[in-house]
């Protein structure tokens, strides 16, 4: 499964686990490595010396390539991005913000730098800048999302005609149909988040994935807009903020809502009604708690069964 990710990252399989707050620690990213895939430790979720802790037990862990996914709104990025120049990472995955900011520092330093975009106009910024590949995300992925709504099957195509780095797809991708379908849109990996919560080395709370593979069709909603656009399970939580929608209220109010460690109390402790429960349209097709390199072998298994299959079945 040789292509120009697999090349880029020097992993066996062009599948990516995403750096997800609260649910990717070391453990989680050291088996999908150690699977073939190309872990990512999240830093979004941990002060910098969490984050040192978790890159030191990574390596540690596995002696196959893992990166840091680093969102650029949260406090403490020099500190981070230090900690990651000292550690030794070589590849960073950037979110959130503007990717001119760290490209060329991290570059400087011979890291492998990769943004993540929800549109073709951020998308061909961070080329621009100098990025070795971006995730191109849509509209279905849980947690922090585009503004623009842009679906994955739109989107990759889009951006792969105007790239001419790597794309990474990202998104409603939890199986190996739906990696062999990023894949034929135009992608050249894929980074998958939600089907990593639900495995045994995820560092979420039991009751966050046991929610997970309860999660049905419908079940989940963007939601925050006016802040930071957020997928959500529907929970006691999502209903008070539908109800101070109905109630026109003011951008404060949200933030006050909100609260602090909203996230935290949710995914990592396990409060499935006051807690934000961020999770991807594609949960509805999660059924099970499995180790990461079972998800990993049956997404390879899948992709190269299915694509067995091409000559007699799509040819027409």
């Amino acid at each position: 499964m040789g292509n120009r990710i697999t090349e880029l990252f020097k992993i066996q399989f062009p599948i990516i686990q995403a750096g997800m707050v609260w649910n990717s620690g070391w453990k989680l990213a050291s088996a999908v490595s150690n699977a073939g895939g190309l872990g990512l430790i999240g830093a979004g979720s941990m002060y910098p010396e969490v984050l040192r802790e978790h890159i030191q037990k990574c390596k540690k862990a596995t002696n196959k390539p893992f990166g840091v996914n680093v969102p650029m709104l949260y406090p403490n990025i020099q500190e981070i991005m230090q900690i990651i120049i000292d550690e030794g990472v070589k590849i960073v995955f950037t979110s959130a913000g503007n990717p001119k900011t760290w490209t060329d520092f991290l570059k400087g330093k011979g890291i492998t730098v990769v943004h993540v975009v929800s549109s073709v106009k951020f998308a061909l910024k961070s080329e621009l800048a100098g990025v070795d590949a971006v995730v191109a995300e849509g509209f279905e992925a849980g947690g922090h999302n585009g503004r623009e709504e842009t679906t994955t099957f739109t989107l990759i195509p889009m951006v792969k005609e105007k790239l001419k780095i790597p794309v990474i797809a990202a998104g409603g991708i939890a199986t190996g149909r739906g990696m062999l379908a990023a894949m034929v849109l135009g992608a050249d990996g894929v980074q998958i988040g939600s089907r990593f919560v639900a495995s045994n080395e995820s560092s979420a709370h039991i009751n966050f994935k046991n929610e997970v593979v309860k999660t049905e069709d419908g079940d989940t909603h963007l939601t925050l807009k006016e802040l930071a656009p957020v997928r959500l399970i529907r929970n006691q939580f999502f209903a008070e903020l539908e109800e101070l929608y109905q109630q026109k209220a003011t951008v404060e109010q949200l933030k006050e809502k909100l609260g602090r460690a909203r996230a935290k109390k949710g995914m990592f402790e396990g409060d499935l009604e006051n807690g934000e429960l961020e999770i991807g349209q594609i949960a509805g097709l999660i059924h099970d708690i499995k180790p990461a390199a079972e998800i990993v072998q049956e997404i390879v298994n899948e992709i190269n069964q299915i694509s067995s299959s091409f000559p007699s079945k799509f040819v027409f």
